[in-house]
């Protein structure tokens, strides 16, 4: 687990998670979109939920490998999780991409928070054979 309460460790998580992506044997392309998305989600945490933790698991099924990020933060929560994955709907100076760009570079998206308990985010990417 990794935490993240400091811009120092947005860069950690993204390091972290190019590590797995290496090891799990993901494409350059596929290594790139998981880096993205967990570079997003981890900045959201930090900016939106005051920090949080990134959780990195690596998952191996007979035909393929692949990776879950459980980022959590104990946040202010997100009151409409709809609005949320919208493409341009933001909550503060960014142009409202994130949320909805992660779930798009991810193969499972999940999102689960309501306000005043914090927000987490699962998402899982396979890797292309």
């Amino acid at each position: 687990m990794h935490q993240v309460r400091t811009e120092e460790d947005l860069l950690t998580v993204r390091h972290a998670v190019r590590a797995a992506t290496v090891q799990a044997g993901f494409s350059i392309v596929d290594q790139t979109r998981v880096v993205t998305a967990a570079s997003e989600l981890a900045r959201n945490a930090y900016i939106h939920g005051g920090g949080g933790t990134v959780t990195i698991d690596c998952l191996m099924s007979p035909d393929t490998a692949g990776l879950r990020l459980t980022i959590t933060d104990d946040g202010p929560g997100i009151a409409d999780v709809g609005a949320a994955l919208t493409d341009g709907f933001t909550t503060g100076a960014g142009l409202g991409h994130g949320l909805g760009g992660a779930r798009r570079l991810m193969n499972d998206f999940e999102l689960h928070s309501a306000p005043g308990q914090g927000t987490t985010v699962i998402a899982t990417r396979w890797a292309s054979r």
